[in-house]
Order: structure tokens, then sequence, then C-alpha cells
């Protein structure tokens, strides 16, 4: 596969080998952590609901073995378990950051990326269904999933959890933060900003929706010398200030013109970034329990999302750096 080969993983080694045995007497080290990485991440590009059904296609199937490095042998389900809880969501998040890097370092449509300036970003989140039942006797929380909770998603009231995250101009993640799905999501924005700006990130303008509409929400932005460009709510017996975008018709906006172009476009570019992570990785396709398994879900996703712009600079190709279709 194109997408593997063009993606070094020696730079994460250590992280990828926390744990392992790699001298002195024992069992040697039957299957290298860096295939086992690229299995994972070829189950969201093949959305392959189960890790089961993974290890099928893996045995039954000699080209998937040979994609991820494996020889004639596929390790079975409880590895890819124990992988897991070797390496842990810090782990994880370690390789999301470091490919993240090495993403924005290649990508020529946006250099001042290459030095951590991102000129405009759009904030935003959607919920992940839990894979679990309620619990009969608190019908609040998951039955097989605890850490599961109910709360509203887009459709309603479900049981799950929620994904919180920053996209640039182009649609190009940058960081995310989940938590139960009872969580407000204008309570994780200082997580998810603090974590971003943590990578030598500079932001410089933000965009979102009416829901982040908050006074919080503007002192945290203006403390991090963020600007901003939220919708205001049209609440009776308030009058919305005249220099400010007001929610029209649910779905539209009014205000200065030049603040309604760069939101439209924000928004545009994030529920772009959104639909096409769950047609093409099935970023809500979550089958794993625990909130810590959720962020290990997501990271995996944006792996994905990282290689294939990797890859597209790799082969010449950077109009496919947003195209998961290509190297799928």
């Amino acid at each position: 596969m194109i997408l593997f080969e063009n993606l070094d993983l020696t730079p994460i080694h250590l992280t990828l080998w926390t744990d392992l045995h790699t001298q002195g007497p024992g069992r040697p080290v039957e299957y290298q952590p860096e295939w086992d990485l690229r299995a994972l991440m070829l189950r969201q590009i093949e959305q392959i609901p189960y890790v089961k059904d993974l290890v099928k296609r893996l045995r039954r199937n000699a080209y998937l073995r040979r994609v991820c490095g494996y020889g004639d042998r596929a390790p079975c389900e409880a590895h890819f378990s124990q992988m897991k809880k070797r390496i842990k969501p810090e782990g994880f998040r370690i390789i999301e950051a470091w490919l993240r890097r090495e993403a924005l370092s290649l990508r020529e449509s946006q250099p001042l990326s290459a030095v951590g300036l991102v000129q405009a970003a759009c904030i935003d989140g959607t919920d992940l269904p839990a894979w679990s039942s309620r619990d009969p006797h608190d019908t609040r929380r998951g039955l097989g999933d605890p850490d599961a909770r109910l709360g509203r998603g887009k459709k309603g009231f479900l049981l799950g959890y929620l994904s919180l995250f920053l996209v640039d101009i182009e649609g190009f993640p940058l960081g995310h933060v989940e938590a139960p799905l009872n969580v407000n999501e204008k309570q994780l924005v200082e997580e998810l900003l603090l974590q971003v700006l943590g990578e030598c990130i500079e932001v410089e303008l933000l965009a979102a929706d009416s829901q982040f509409e908050s006074q919080g929400i503007f002192q945290l932005l203006d403390s991090l010398k963020i600007g901003h460009i939220i919708a205001w709510r049209r609440l009776k017996r308030r009058v919305n200030p005249p220099d400010v975008l007001s929610v029209k018709d649910r779905i539209d906006v009014e205000g200065p013109e030049w603040k309604r172009v760069v939101y439209k476009r924000l928004r545009a570019v994030v529920e772009g970034f959104n639909g096409r992570v769950k047609s093409r990785a099935a970023y809500s396709r979550l089958t794993w329990q625990g909130l810590g398994n959720v962020s290990i879900h997501v990271s995996l996703v944006l792996m994905v999302v990282y290689a294939v712009c990797i890859a597209a600079y790799g082969i010449g190709r950077p109009e496919l750096r947003q195209s998961i279709a290509f190297f799928a």
C-alpha cells in the first residue's frame, strides 16, 4: 500500500516499544509494534468494524499481512488489546502529534503552518454513540461501558461520548479532546486550545457556531490573544451588538459582511472534515469501550488523515493530501 510505504515510523520507535522485552532472557517479540500500528490504521481505512474481523482479514489475506509487515502469521485479537493497554492513550497521542508535525512541515499550500502559525481555525464537535446498552439501575450511564453517559447528540438523546476537534482553514485537524456525552462542549474548549498551543502552534483567529457563545469562552480567547468570530444566539429581551454575527433561520447568520464570509468558509471546512472522516475513516463507528479507548480511536482516525497528507507529498501528488479514498 502506497500509504505505508511513504510512512517512516522510526522516530516514534521508543513509544511503540514501550514496556516490550527487547533484550536478555525471555521470549522475543514476535510481532513488531510498527506492524500493529499499521494494522489498526488499516482497520480505520478499510472501515472494519471489530478487531476480531481485522484478525480474520489479516489471516485470510496475504496482501493485507504484507502491507502491515506481517509474514505468514497474524496476531490474535488479544494482542491488539494488550498493545492498547501497553501504549495507553498518552502514547497514541504522542504518535499522533509526531505525525501532525510531519504533515504540517510538508504542506506547501499553508507554508506558515510549518512554523506553527495558523491564521484561522474552526472548532466543532460530534457525538460518538457508545457500544453499550443502558444500565437498568441507572439509565444515564452505560451497562457494558460505565464511562458512557446519556446526553444530547446531534439527533436527540443518546448514550455515548463527545469528541471536540479543531481544524484549520484547509480542514487540517490540529487537535481533539473527548468526554462523556453529558459534558457541555464549552467546558472542553480550554483543554483543547491549551493542548494545541502546547505544541507550539499559534492560532490567530477562531470561528465557532452559536453553541460556544458565552462570556467564559470570550474571556478565555482574549486571555490567549486569539481573535474570534462566534455567532450569537437571538434571545428575548436582548439586542445583539451590530458588530457581531447573529443566528438567522437556525443555520444562516447575519452581520458584518467580512465576518459572514470568513465564518461560512471556516464552517464549511470543518463540516467537510467531519463528513470526510466519518465516511472514509469510520470516525463515528466506535466499537471500543471506555473513555481511554475513545481517545485512541480518534487518534487513529487522525493518524490516517496525517499519513494521507504525508504520503501525498511523498509521491509528488499534493493535490491528494485530503483524499483518503485514493490511498485506501
